[in-house]
């Protein structure tokens, strides 16, 4: 089989609907716009959100107190059972985890937490641990540095 020997499968794909190709067609003349007003026009329509003149609902609610979404740190969180893919002696940080392919974004930095449990000594350099993980690290005779 050749790459342009290919087609889909049968009843996979539909033609697509021509719009405005004469009446024949099934959707002329109008092409499915209806006769006049704003939605027939080229452009035509309103935005988002827009309830014909009334005061839109974002504009009736009342708006209250203070989001600190914008400021939050976001990390990049593993828990330490992850871990445990390194060999003993390791030193894991967060460039190690995302040439693994463990981490997908390097975000406001690494988080480290305690599900599981981590058998192998290894040196874990992070921004942030919870308190069991960095008890699990330890206790298995590795390191848990904050960088």
């Amino acid at each position: 089989m050749k790459l342009h020997e290919l087609t889909p499968v049968e009843g996979s794909t539909k033609k697509a609907w021509r719009r405005g190709r004469g009446t024949g067609s099934g959707n002329g003349k109008t092409a499915g716009r209806g006769h006049k007003g704003q939605n027939a026009r080229s452009g035509g329509g309103v935005r988002p959100g827009f309830e014909g003149g009334q005061v839109p609902l974002y504009r009736r609610l009342p708006k209250r107190g203070f989001s600190n979404d914008m400021f939050k740190k976001v990390f990049a969180v593993i828990n330490v059972d992850a871990l445990d893919k390194f060999n003993d002696g390791e030193t894991v940080n967060l460039e190690m985890l995302m040439e693994q392919g463990i981490v997908k974004n390097e975000l406001c930095g690494l988080k480290v937490l305690g599900r599981g449990e981590v058998t192998k000594k290894l040196t874990v350099q992070a921004k942030v641990f919870s308190a069991s993980a960095k008890e699990k690290i330890e206790a298995a005779g590795g390191k848990a540095e904050v960088i």
